[in-house]
């Protein structure tokens, strides 16, 4: 199946009517541009004086506003109560319920603090970050000129309905999908919508030849493009939604599909939830069998969950999040959706567009040769005064050439004529009274003005043009087109001061003086960041609707290796299994249309990578939807900025690059949260199903498991703000389920070894084997198993928040690697916390005694013990399964 009707496929399943509808507008467009001008507005239901209100008003009732879709915007308590459906949330939202109907308000009580903190955590930085967004918009109503029974008028774009005479000029927005009907020097800069770095010129004539290509119609001009230089008048062929634009913001409007981060995170719940049930159930059966207290056993079930759920994770994940994006603020980076920074860490693979991404986005002079490629300063001169003394607007290259303010320039010779640009001549000329003699000075395309000369000048000696001259130029002048340049040439011819009158036939026996080439620069930083980018392990592949050989060029100059070049034309001839194989070998992609860069960037994510796309254009919106994290800068338009995850206060891959490692900290200091948490916790739990099973009573009561928790989950609050190694940041980092799994199952059970050393030392070495004398009294009994409890409570908490330095890092602990000092703090205090607890006013309440003296001494060498063997065992997992 060939790609484009493969992805037709999909378009259709999304909304066949939506399809339909946008294929019926773009056929109306071509209809009006392949007829006459007087055609199209018979067609169109118009004249050249413009629509009366009548006919406005119906218009109005019939296609609706000329406004764009957009995302719908939830209130804040919508916003809020959205964020409940988070899978970790709704599971510990179950275990709060259940604990409160069964009693147990004090570990409801808990678990709903955890969820209302760090669902309020990232309710309220993301809604500071979208009104940070918000504020980049400029709050402007954009109004465009109309002609309306015979008169000029200006109304805001929204009002614009399909038979509207517009009147351009420039620096005026294109307000909907237009047939121009006539024009003067009418360049449009399509760059937003095409990525096409250099201004396009517009005319009313109809080119004809181009049918599936509606945007090769230079007669034809669309929403979100602007004018750059000259006037055109035209008439409205299609509004709103219909418009090229408004297809676009259709498909923008949907949500947002399901990225990397979400994926991990889903898949990490649902480990969690599958070992959950099989711990739960073990216990739940093991403490009602052996006990024969059901409810009891129900109730101590509960408590198991409680502790085998990393409760703490949405907040640490929002903590991070938040913290992450104060930072990146800092840096000129605004994050619109805090998932979006963990994406960014993870991303292997950058696509981006080329022009303001990589280049300047402004167009420069950079060559004025003659004929010998050798520089003059006088094809600059002339190539100046041919600007700078010509009638009406001039376009981008003409204020390029006339940036060169220090030129030794005549600028007060009086002007004869002029001679304006027409599509059939491809060149404009001006006469100038110039040293006793008229000058005309002739700028144009190269083949053009090459055919009209018929002599050449080197400094100051003229030659007759010869074929030989002739081909050498043409091969210099492909060779600069093939260099990606924008190529005019200039030519003069003199005339006696008596002729004045010229017209398009004196442009004939000149002599050529050479040509100027203009390009659009690549940026300084370009270089420098795309380097930093691939030591980071990041692949940039460039996604353009610009021309190959501009693209080419540009990748030169910025250091790109070119692996593989594929134009927009050769993927619609692809099957899925070819695409699927090209977008892995290719790194530069051009002469692609909006559709085909989405395509591109599903593709790469169905591939298996973490892909994100920067862009500023409305053409990259649809890629910007379609990546893992969209990026924007703040002076893209509208639509571009509604799709981005993330907006960039500087257009800059550096910026990129200090956000990418940003992302990796915090991807990495939240894994280090579910490792410590899922270890330790299915270590604790391995524990309890064990004790249940042998010991007569609970081997901890419920709420000492809660607060066991609850005070590690403590201990790990500084985890947002600490350090991450230097080798954990140089290359993206990925949701590892698997491997994670496999942490918890062999680095969890090491706990559980000290656990039941613990659990045989209370029993033997300090009496809790008493239970079992004849004769003990009832608070004997108690006083035994209330010592064992404290005991295990002590070694448990001290042994697995100690062992958070331990996992926290891949090198050794203290000495190759420290934690930050606020992690250093909240571990000791919580460790300090569980030595005073047993000795404290809260000890009766929580079923505590004190402990011996001696106790102490064993469980420093426990804890000794303890550090050493899951250090080996650490360093052991990392060689065997790969180390991070």
């Amino acid at each position: 199946m060939k790609i484009k009707k493969w992805l037709g496929l999909l378009d259709k399943k999304k909304g066949s009517n939506s399809l339909s509808k946008n294929l019926e507008a773009e056929k109306k467009l071509i209809a009006a541009c392949s007829c006459t001008e007087a055609e199209a507005l018979v067609n169109l239901g118009t004249s050249a004086l413009g629509l009366s209100a009548d006919v406005v008003r119906e218009r109005i009732n019939e296609f609706g506003k000329n406004t764009l879709a957009s995302s719908a915007k939830l209130g804040p308590l919508l916003d809020l109560l959205s964020r409940f459906k988070n899978p970790l949330v709704i599971q510990l939202l179950v275990i709060g319920i259940v604990c409160y109907f069964m009693g147990d308000t004090r570990s409801a009580a808990v678990v709903g603090g955890m969820i209302l903190l760090s669902v309020a955590l990232a309710f309220f930085q993301e809604r500071r970050s979208g009104k940070a967004v918000d504020n980049l918009k400029k709050l402007i109503h954009i109004t465009t000129q109309v002609v309306r029974e015979g008169k000029e008028k200006s109304i805001p774009v929204s009002d614009v309905v399909p038979g509207d005479i517009v009147v351009l000029a420039a620096g005026a927005i294109i307000p909907a999908d237009l047939r121009i009907l006539s024009a003067k020097d009418f360049f449009v800069s399509q760059s937003a919508l095409t990525g096409e770095s250099m201004p396009i010129e517009k005319s009313s004539q109809n080119n004809g030849d181009q049918k599936d290509e509606i945007f090769r119609y230079t007669n034809a001009c669309f929403q979100g493009s602007n004018v750059i230089s000259g006037t055109a008048r035209a008439v409205v062929v299609n509004t709103g939604l219909n418009t090229f634009l408004g297809a676009i913001s259709a498909k923008l409007a949907e949500a947002k599909g399901v990225t990397s981060f979400d994926l991990g995170v889903k898949k990490f719940v649902w480990l969690m939830v599958r070992f959950m049930i099989v711990m739960v159930s073990l216990t739940f059966f093991i403490v009602g069998l052996t006990k024969g207290r059901w409810v009891q056993a129900l109730v101590f079930g509960l408590s198991v969950a409680v502790g085998l759920t990393p409760e703490m994770l949405p907040m640490i994940m929002a903590v991070c999040l938040s913290k992450g994006a104060m930072a990146m603020s800092r840096k000129k980076v605004i994050v619109k959706r805090l998932n979006a920074i963990q994406n960014l860490g993870a991303i292997d693979v950058l696509c981006t567009d080329k022009t303001g991404t990589l280049t300047q986005d402004r167009v420069v002079l950079e060559k004025h040769v003659d004929v010998a490629n050798k520089t003059s300063d006088d094809v600059l001169r002339y190539a100046y005064m041919n600007s700078f003394y010509q009638t009406g607007l001039r376009n981008l290259l003409d204020r390029a050439v006339l940036a060169h303010q220090e030129l030794d320039v005549e600028r007060s010779c009086r002007k004869i004529d002029e001679i304006p640009f027409d599509f059939q001549r491809k060149r404009m000329s001006v006469i100038i009274d110039y040293e006793e003699t008229h000058v005309l000075i002739c700028k144009g395309a190269v083949e053009e003005i090459y055919s009209a000369c018929d002599q050449y000048q080197i400094d100051d000696d003229i030659y007759e043009m010869i074929d030989m001259v002739k081909s050498d130029l043409h091969d210099e002048y492909r060779r600069l087109s093939a260099d990606g340049y924008r190529v005019l040439a200039i030519a003069y011819r003199e005339f006696e001061r008596t002729k004045e009158v010229f017209s398009a036939a004196d442009e004939s026996h000149m002599i050529l003086l050479g040509y100027i080439a203009f390009f659009d620069p690549p940026k300084d930083s370009s270089a420098k960041a795309i380097k930093a980018l691939g030591a980071s392990g990041v692949k940039i592949k460039i996604l353009t609707g610009d021309n190959d050989l501009v693209t080419r060029k540009v990748c030169a100059d910025v250091g790109i290796p070119i692996a593989k070049v594929v134009l927009g034309k050769g993927l619609q001839e692809m099957d899925q299994a070819e695409f699927a194989k090209v977008v892995e070998e290719a790194n530069v992609f051009a002469g692609l249309s909006p559709a085909q860069k989405e395509q591109i960037i599903t593709q790469l994510r169905r591939n298996g990578h973490v892909v994100g796309f920067m862009g500023d254009g409305i053409n990259d919106a649809p890629a910007m939807k379609a990546a893992d994290v969209g990026i924007s800068v703040d002076s893209a338009v509208d639509v571009a900025k509604e799709s981005a995850d993330i907006v960039l206060l500087e257009k800059s891959l550096m910026v990129l690059e200090d956000g990418i490692i940003e992302g990796r900290k915090i991807f990495g200091n939240i894994v280090k949260y579910i490792k410590m948490g899922a270890s330790s916790n299915f270590g604790n739990m391995f524990s309890v199903v064990g004790g249940s099973y042998f010991l007569p009573f609970l081997p901890m009561a419920p709420i000492q498991i809660l607060v066991n928790n609850f005070l590690y989950d403590i201990s790990q609050t500084g985890i947002p703000t600490d350090k991450v190694d230097e080798e954990y940041l140089s290359k993206p980092r990925h949701w590892d389920i698997a491997r994670i799994k496999k942490f918890m199952l062999f680095i969890g059970p090491m706990s559980s070894i000290f656990d039941y050393a613990t659990f045989f030392l209370m029993l033997y070495f300090f009496g809790c084997i008493g239970y079992k004398l004849s004769g003990a009294s009832a608070g004997m009994k108690v006083y035994y198993e209330s010592l064992f409890h404290t005991g295990w409570f002590v070694e448990s908490l001290l042994s697995q928040t100690l062992i958070v330095h331990i996992i926290r890092t891949n090198r050794i602990p203290f000495i190759q690697s420290r934690a930050s000092a606020y992690m250093i703090m909240t571990t000791m205090a919580v460790m300090g916390v569980a030595v005073f607890l047993p000795y404290s006013p809260l000890a009766a309440t929580l079923g505590f005694v004190p402990l011996p003296l001696v106790f102490w001494v064993w469980i420093a060498a426990f804890l000794v013990s303890y550090s050493v063997i899951t250090h080996l065992m650490k360093t052991w997992f990392n060689k065997k399964f790969g180390g991070e």
